[in-house]
């Protein structure tokens, strides 16, 4: 996994994924579903880039908070199909005082064809489940993005 710095403000973390039969619905196409579960990796690979464990960031029992998401959006552009290799570019859109956003693209391994794009939103929680500020060490380590 390999990350690129995009602007001054914008860090870009890139995460290949390979397309397994299993993803695929019975026309040999990525099934929907299975771009999120890729969002879901390559969040937690941009969460390894940047220094926080993915086991203790979106739920930590002993710090109190969880970092579910709440919304989630995808487009489908191109059609992927099993066996390819696709390129996840994974970049924080926004961060708020209690919520970041993830904006993902998908591209093919080689090339610059935008195949799918979407967006997740992740909301911090307390153990009394209401939404709550991000802690400090998270914040500050998303506001860095990976090197």
């Amino acid at each position: 996994m390999a990350s690129a710095e995009l602007s001054d403000t914008e860090r870009v973390h890139c995460t290949q994924v390979r397309v397994r039969f299993g993803d695929t619905d019975p026309y040999g196409i990525v099934y929907f579903v299975s771009y999120f579960r890729y969002c879901h990796r390559a969040i937690e690979e941009y969460l390894r880039a940047v220094g926080l464990k993915p086991e203790e960031t979106f739920r930590n029992v002993q710090e109190g908070f969880g970092l579910p998401i709440v919304e989630a959006w995808c487009r489908f552009r191109r059609p992927s199909r099993y066996g390819e290799i696709l390129r996840i570019a994974t970049r924080i859109q926004e961060i708020r005082a209690r919520a970041v956003i993830f904006r993902f693209e998908f591209y093919p391994e080689v090339g610059e064809e935008l195949m799918a794009e979407g967006t997740a939103h992740l909301v911090a929680i307390g153990s009394d489940w209401k939404a709550r500020d991000l802690p400090e060490r998270v914040s500050q380590a998303l506001r860095g993005g990976p090197e």
